[in-house]
């Protein structure tokens, strides 16, 4: 299973950014699909995650009203809109494929990151 993220950059604080995901290889349709981030000097962290239907989705609360996850499975391709980005956001974000229960802590493919940064 090949992930390759973009759409990353630069953007001002309550600006919005949209990062993509396409997957490839070995890729099944029944993965669910996350993402991840992690920003300078801290640990790797939760965002949001889908499962392979689009019917059910979840987020860390940091995000919670201010970022949406979608994917489009005809595409084979991951979303995730982000919106009244704060500083805070900024990180290296990563997607990830994996089964739902293990997708929002340990999954098993990743892609590599996409740099997004957010000034004030």
């Amino acid at each position: 299973v090949q992930l390759h993220a973009y759409g990353g950059g630069s953007v001002q604080a309550g600006g919005s950014l949209r990062l993509s995901c396409a997957a490839s290889g070995r890729f099944s349709h029944t993965y669910a699909l996350g993402w991840f981030r992690q920003a300078p000097g801290k640990e790797r962290e939760f965002v949001a995650a889908i499962s392979w239907s689009g019917g059910s989705t979840s987020y860390a609360d940091s995000v919670k009203g201010r970022f949406t996850i979608s994917r489009d499975n005809d595409e084979n391709t991951l979303y995730l809109q982000m919106s009244s980005l704060k500083p805070e956001d900024t990180a290296v974000y990563y997607c990830a494929a994996s089964n739902w229960q293990r997708i929002s802590t340990t999954p098993n493919y990743w892609g590599q990151g996409t740099l997004v940064t957010v000034s004030s």
